[in-house]
């Protein structure tokens, strides 16, 4: 009989790009013990866990890493998924969802009926509705499924206003919400350094600071996956780095606030939906979702946000 051990276990399924980022950053910070990876690709997934372990006398981290399948889910803490078909030239962003439930189908299955019991993290886009597609596919509990959300637009964010009033970006508590998409926003009036506000202190600094630029930063980090995709024609290394501190967030039971798609049950006015919002994070997944109290004109944004998801949850077949 084998002893229940601690150990912390990943498995990662798509080991294109996004996945082998995590991989990447995941050995480099330690912060797991065991790393399955799986892929269609089999021979693929083989190469990277080489790879991988070519690594680990370089790393300090004395992790187990090799190419597995989904009976490996059985004793897994977090199933990271990552895999999906790119959107073609020209597709509409709804037939590659169907393309993309229909992979999800052939994952969702199988690692379930491997008796897996821990927490999914989704990062493949549109994420929100993945995330929403994996906790109906998997029947779990919602605080079991989350999404990669806005945590890597929301750090962006922080770095990019830190710049601007030149202070730490870790002093900075400002979040980008809703949909990873054209309609997340930042809502301002909730942005604060240290604990004052932003909005005051542009209104205070006699035009040394201004809001305009709160604006400009904001279209910033909304658009900067585009801005990537048209110069290296993918992102992967921010995106891999947030999915490892979500990670560390879960098995060091750190009860962090971090902007997870996760699923609302009422907060901000809305039920059912997964949509990017601070939620404190912990070993049972998403602990709590965190109500901000939004103004009038961020509240009419962040439904609209919600709605878009809701009309393509609607239009989806399974």
């Amino acid at each position: 009989m084998s002893m229940k051990t601690d150990k912390r276990k990943v498995v990662l399924i798509g080991t294109g790009m996004v996945g082998m980022s995590y991989a990447y950053a995941l050995l480099n910070q330690n912060a797991c013990d065991e790393l399955v990876l799986i892929d269609l690709d089999r021979e693929r997934a083989q190469g990277e866990a080489m790879d991988l372990n070519h690594g680990l006398a370089f790393s300090g981290s004395n992790m187990k890493i090799y190419a597995g399948d989904y009976t490996d889910c059985g004793d897994a803490d977090i199933v990271v998924i990552s895999a999906g078909v790119a959107q073609k030239p020209g597709e509409s962003r709804l037939n590659l969802l169907q393309r993309n439930t229909a992979v999800f189908q052939s994952i969702i299955e199988p690692v379930a009926e491997s008796g897996f019991n821990g927490i999914f993290l989704v990062a493949t886009n549109p994420v929100d509705i993945m995330t929403w597609i994996t906790c109906k596919l998997s029947g779990f509990n919602p605080c079991r499924v989350l999404g990669s959300g806005t945590a890597l637009d929301t750090a962006r964010l922080r770095y990019l206003v830190g710049e601007y009033f030149t202070v730490d970006p870790r002093n900075v508590h400002a979040y980008v919400i809703g949909e990873h998409g054209d309609s997340e926003f930042v809502p301002w009036s909730q942005a604060m350094f240290a604990t004052k506000p932003i909005l005051s202190i542009c209104e205070e600094s006699g035009g040394r600071f201004c809001y305009q630029e709160m604006e400009r930063i904001e279209q910033e980090v909304r658009g900067a996956a585009q801005k990537i995709i048209q110069a290296k024609s993918a992102t992967y290394y921010g995106i891999g780095m947030a999915m490892v501190r979500i990670t560390k967030a879960i098995f060091g039971d750190e009860n962090s606030v971090l902007t997870v798609s996760a699923m609302l049950s009422g907060e901000y006015g809305t039920n059912g939906v997964f949509v990017g919002v601070p939620c404190i994070v912990n070993r049972s997944g998403v602990r709590k979702v965190v109500s901000l109290p939004l103004n009038e004109q961020e509240s009419s944004q962040f439904r609209k946000s919600c709605d878009t998801l809701q009309s393509f949850y609607n239009d989806l077949k399974f």
